[in-house]
Formats: structure tokens, sequence, C-alpha cells
């Protein structure tokens, strides 16, 4: 019995698991016998705590899929999506990530940024990319969250954008005039460069 437990856990594709996971992943037992559970296999190194009641199968867990396990709902976004995608030049060790609260951490050595984002600008999937274990913004709505908190911000190469889909994303943030102003001035100032 103890061995299916253990599998149950080797066998998932998730690298981060919250101790809600686990008791949905081994169904029907009890509180106080999943944390025994857990203390053993932390004992005996087949799970590796990361924070208070989040663990990870080994060292090599997924950084993205834990920042968006700590709160949720939550997403990939901002400075580390459009870092990736080459619109900020920036480099930030840390992961920026929507939330539905503002909040700095660091997890077994890695700086989380939460951002809050009002509730229907967080849980409207529009422009989100479900991976596996975890959401992350396409480069046009990560720029469209990063307007939306800031007034003024400098974007380095804004022509990698898809500006059709930026449009396209507007209507999530309601009807918001500075950030239609925004956005304009933004396309205009790439269209001169």
């Amino acid at each position: 019995m103890e061995k299916g437990f253990l599998k149950t856990i080797l066998r998932s594709d998730q690298t981060v698991f919250t101790f809600k996971d686990l008791l949905l992943m081994w169904g029907g037992i009890d509180v106080n016998t999943a944390k025994k559970r857990v203390s053993y296999y932390l004992q005996s190194g087949n799970l590796y705590p990361i924070r208070r009641g989040i663990y990870a199968k080994d060292k090599n867990y997924d950084r993205f899929e834990l920042a968006t396990k700590i709160f949720t709902p939550a997403y990939i976004s901002f400075e580390t999506v459009l870092g990736n995608a080459g619109v900020t030049f920036q480099y930030y060790s840390q992961i920026f990530v929507a939330s539905y609260q503002t909040k700095e951490i660091v997890a077994d050595g890695q700086k989380i940024v939460y951002k809050t984002l009002k509730s229907s600008i967080l849980t409207n999937s529009a422009g989100i990319e479900n991976k596996e274990q975890y959401a992350i913004a396409s480069p046009e709505r990560a720029f469209l969250d990063v307007v939306y908190l800031n007034k003024d911000y400098h974007f380095d190469q804004l022509s990698s954008l898809d500006w059709k889909k930026v449009d396209g994303l507007l209507p999530v943030y309601g009807k918001n005039k500075r950030i239609s102003e925004q956005i304009n001035k933004y396309y205009q100032a790439m269209q001169e460069q």
C-alpha cells in the first residue's frame, strides 16, 4: 500500500504538489494519514520540501508551476513573459505573476512577485495559454497587464507584438480610456521608429 501512494506522485505530470493536491491524488484517506505519509516521504527523501504545504518530486521542479501554485488563480505574466518575448531587454531573475494579491515571496531561493489584477481581468482566459501545469500570458496579454498597472512604462521592442491581438484583448480590461490612450501612444511611437 505504501508504494502505491508514492507511485501516484512519481507517475504524475505535476512537478509541484500542494498538500491539497496530494489529498486529492490519494483520494479517500483522512488528513492525519496524509500528513504522516507526507512526513515519511520528506524524511526518506521521496518528496522535496519547497515551503510549508508545497512539495516537489525533487529539486528539478518547474519554477513557473511553483509560482502559480502558491496563490490561485494566477498566471505567469508581466516582465517574465515580456522579457522572454524580447519586448523588454532588462533581465529579471524573479518570476512575475498575475494574482488576486500583491506580494513578494522567496520560495526555495526563487523570488516570486505577485501583482494584483481585478478579478474580472484575472479570471478572463483571453490571451492566456494553459500549459500542462500552469497558465502563462501571451506577450500581448502581458503587455496589456503591464499597461493596466503602470501609467508610464518603457518597452524596448514593441514591434514584436501582434497589434491585432492587442486590440482584440483590450475588452478584457473593460472600457478603460487611459489604457486605450496609452496603447495608441505606444503604437504611434513604434510606428515612428
